[in-house]
């Protein structure tokens, strides 16, 4: 036990340490062009030409269906090739469809523009890349600073995207993604030599990441971002119609709620690190299951709202990070770029469906009809998740 507890407390070496730094930078900075959109964009879009519902919804969750597709043979590919080749070039794929984003005045535009970005499908292979760099018994560590960047990103996106929305319009959040990108892409000459080692052609195969271990928690990341692609098409029109909050003082909700829900993912990180992740993942879910609840049935005053959305993010943070944490330790070394390819594209798959079915509710006219979809989904993930545990307890009995 105590040689288990010397493994966990290892210092990073000078090259982790860097790696880590470097590659949550990057991946910083690129989610904040996407995150700086989800409050804004479902608003921004019903002023242009040809918009209706279902189109704002695509518009919304577009990048997440070239992100899906991409993700698992460009992570398989950095398998073969290097890390560093597939995410600069992504990066730069990003870019490009920030500014076709940017220079459109129709939905269809815009679309295009969020089709593209999400071509430069690179999130597996950063986390690859970590991966690669840092050893076993700190690469939790590792994975959990790369989802508070990522956090961090979603907290400085949602006050910042707002506010630049409403001083310079959306299309200056497209550029702004552009820039951020080209930046990321230079990011890249701080790492460390010898993550940019190319890596011998792996000898197993794709089946390697389809694993059922696996595909449990790439769909859990996918009914994730589900549920919060499909909130923030429904969201902003209920702080603005509902409790009259105007574009430049929503953030104060988002941030606040953020830094709240603190209270309830800290205590969870502690659990999991004791008790394993069977008991918190389902703390976890409840915690969504109870927030759009409460967003469906009490969302009616902003500090009901504000409440709502504490306890919703308390269990999307933890899962967020935990989820692709446990993931990068179960895969094979030699297919985990593949392997989080398979995770990346069930997030993002998610991130479209969330979309396609936010605004397929939203052209209803009422937009708590989609807190109740996504809670009806929550909880039959609850209940899913419950059954496989039972099962795996039974399982575990039997081999004793």
């Amino acid at each position: 036990m105590s040689h288990e507890r010397e493994k966990k407390l290892l210092p990073m070496l000078a090259t982790e340490r860097r790696t880590v730094a470097v590659v949550a930078l990057i991946a910083m900075i690129r989610m904040f062009g996407l995150f700086a959109l989800l409050p804004v964009l479902s608003l921004y879009a019903v002023g242009l030409e040809g918009a209706t519902p279902i189109l704002i919804g695509f518009a919304v969750g577009a990048y997440g269906l070239t992100q899906a597709t991409l993700q698992i043979p460009l992570g398989a590919l950095s398998d073969r090739i290097g890390r560093l080749p597939v995410i600069v070039g992504g990066l730069m794929v990003f870019a490009a469809g920030s500014l076709l984003a940017a220079s459109s005045v129709t939905i269809g535009g815009v679309i295009a523009g969020r089709l593209l970005q999400g071509a430069g499908a690179i999130s597996a292979t950063l986390s690859a890349l970590l991966a690669d760099a840092t050893r076993e018994e700190v690469r939790t560590r590792s994975m959990a600073v790369f989802g508070v960047a990522i956090g961090g990103s979603f907290l400085l996106a949602l006050i910042f995207g707002p506010v630049i929305a409403a001083a310079s319009g959306v299309s200056t959040l497209f550029m702004v993604a552009a820039a951020g990108a080209i930046i990321a892409a230079m990011l890249t000459l701080l790492l460390p030599s010898s993550p940019r080692r190319n890596k011998s052609p792996s000898n197993l195969g794709i089946s390697a990441a389809f694993k059922p271990n696996l595909l449990r928690l790439d769909l859990y990341i996918f009914l994730l971002h589900t549920l919060l692609t499909a909130m923030f098409v429904a969201l902003p029109f209920i702080l603005r119609d509902r409790l009259g909050l105007l574009l430049t003082e929503q953030w104060k909700i988002y941030v606040g709620a953020l830094l709240l829900s603190l209270l309830g993912t800290v205590p969870l990180i502690i659990a999991d690190d004791r008790k394993g992740k069977r008991g918190t993942i389902a703390v976890a879910v409840a915690l969504l299951l109870a927030g759009l609840l409460m967003l469906a049935f009490f969302g009616v005053t902003w500090i009901l709202v504000f409440l709502a959305l504490s306890v919703f993010f308390a269990g999307f943070n933890f899962l967020e990070a935990g989820l692709p944490a446990r993931l990068s330790i179960l895969a094979h070394g030699e297919a985990r770029g593949a392997s989080l390819g398979v995770f990346s594209s069930f997030q993002f798959l998610g991130a479209f469906a969330g979309g396609l079915i936010g605004g397929w509710l939203l052209s209803a006219g009422q937009p708590r009809y989609v807190f109740f979809a996504c809670a009806a989904l929550t909880g039959c993930w609850l209940l899913l998740h419950q059954m496989g545990r039972k099962a795996e307890i039974r399982a575990e009995s039997r081999e004793i």
